[in-house]
């Protein structure tokens, strides 16, 4: 199941944040914020999705992240790749290295991780 862009927003916070009362959340927003109902309104539809939980302290929740921020992004990477780039990482980094106009520097950075990764799966 996928996040609107509104509760992608959202979940974003809630990740940075790891716990949060209504008030935190919408202190995390920039001008111009949110309206605390349709906040409310997120949370719920994000609940009922699995993504998140909470904590009752007498009338007051605590809103907490039930998925991690790197499995959701993962999932959508694999489903990109499966979906755009017939499930070939190598096509899609080659439209990802070309198309995204990256520095020298940002390229020598990612051929550093992937020689990394090479050297783990061959011990």
């Amino acid at each position: 199941m996928q996040l609107t862009n509104s509760e992608e927003q959202l979940m974003q916070h809630l990740w940075q944040l790891k716990k949060a009362f209504m008030k935190d959340l919408l202190e995390a927003y920039p001008e111009p914020k949110p309206a605390t109902t349709t906040v409310a309104t997120l949370l719920k539809r994000m609940i009922d999705k699995k993504f998140v939980a909470y904590n009752e302290f007498g009338n007051s929740r605590e809103y907490y992240p039930l998925v991690k921020k790197t499995d959701y992004f993962s999932k959508h990477v694999n489903g990109l790749i499966s979906n755009f780039f017939n499930n070939s990482a190598s096509q899609f980094a080659s439209f990802f290295t070309t198309e995204t106009n990256l520095s020298t520097s940002e390229l020598e950075e990612l051929k550093k991780i992937i020689d990394t990764e090479i050297q783990k799966k061959k011990k």
